[in-house]
């Protein structure tokens, strides 16, 4: 893939999301500014009670994105409002091109040599939120999309002390395993279209540098769970794609990981890099990451 090629695909992205974003915001809670450097807001569902731990998710855009476009797209702040959990979409900084992008891994996507620390920031956001509010230790996770995907891997496997669970649509993690290296288990769920143009479902290159398909991305962590080295399809089918006919994903995983982790791989079969999201797409999410706590 050509450096013109990969930054065109990418910003081709932006007229999806920007269509999406005409749809109105869903329900959710009130919004709490962080300011600082790099400020953020954090949703706080109404339902939110000090002497009740809740649950933390944060939600990671993709390349050329914005937190408020990703949410606009993922729709999870009205099953966030719904289930009581603290929710920030934040935004990463902005490149040579002035594409808001996030230093994740030597594939994506930080074209222009930043050296921005992506890393210290989210957990800056974790810490933050935590000191403020009564946050579930056991229940802090992260969800990405694309460049967000990477990303949401990059912190799994630096921070699998804190974070829970992991959840990343069209992003892989590490080519390099010895890159990966988390210090206890953590759940995740992969999720990628067979017909991805974008980030290729088989692996692929962005500028010359080498990421991982799909079942590679999934395997590498099954090894570092301890989970069973075959992976294994479920009977499940889910409908994840508004404009495919039928229950179009399926389902595969490994079992047999430590602390009750799992490793997952939803395939959505003809899914382009940014499908038409079905509505309940959200809550199939949310309903993996909350069913994995820290042990």
């Amino acid at each position: 893939m050509n450096g013109r090629y990969a930054r065109r695909s990418f910003s081709a992205i932006v007229v999806a999301l920007v269509a999406l974003s005409m749809n109105p915001l869903p329900a959710q809670g009130a919004a709490v500014a962080f300011p600082g450097a790099r400020p953020f807001s954090l949703i706080v569902p109404t339902t939110y009670n000090k002497a009740k731990p809740a649950p933390l998710i944060l939600a990671l855009h993709g390349y050329t994105s914005s937190g408020d476009e990703t949410e606009k797209y993922l729709q999870l702040a009205s099953v966030a409002e719904k289930k009581g959990i603290l929710y920030v979409h934040p935004d990463g900084t902005q490149d040579g091109a002035a594409n808001r992008f996030w230093n994740a891994t030597p594939a994506c996507c930080n074209f222009y040599s930043s050296k921005v620390n992506d890393d210290a920031y989210l957990m800056n956001i974790i810490d933050a939120v935590s000191k403020r509010y009564n946050v579930d230790q056991k229940r802090i996770y992260v969800v990405g999309h694309s460049n967000g995907g990477f990303m949401t891997h990059h912190m799994g496997c630096t921070h699998s002390n804190r974070i829970a669970a992991i959840a990343s649509f069209a992003g892989a993690t590490f080519d390099d395993p010895k890159s990966c290296k988390p210090t206890s288990p953590i759940s995740v769920l992969q999720i990628w279209g067979t017909s991805d143009a974008t980030i290729a479902y088989n692996g692929g290159d962005i500028l010359g540098n080498t990421y991982p398909g799909a079942l590679k991305t999934v395997a590498s962590w099954a090894k570092l769970d301890g989970c069973s080295s075959k992976i294994k399809a479920s009977k499940t089918k889910l409908d994840l794609e508004a404009k495919l006919a039928g229950a179009e994903t399926s389902v595969s995983y490994f079992d047999g990981c430590s602390a009750k982790t799992m490793v997952e791989l939803w395939t959505i079969h003809g899914g382009v890099h940014v499908p038409t999201l079905a509505r309940n797409f959200a809550s199939k999410v949310v309903d993996f990451l909350l069913a994995h706590p820290k042990a």
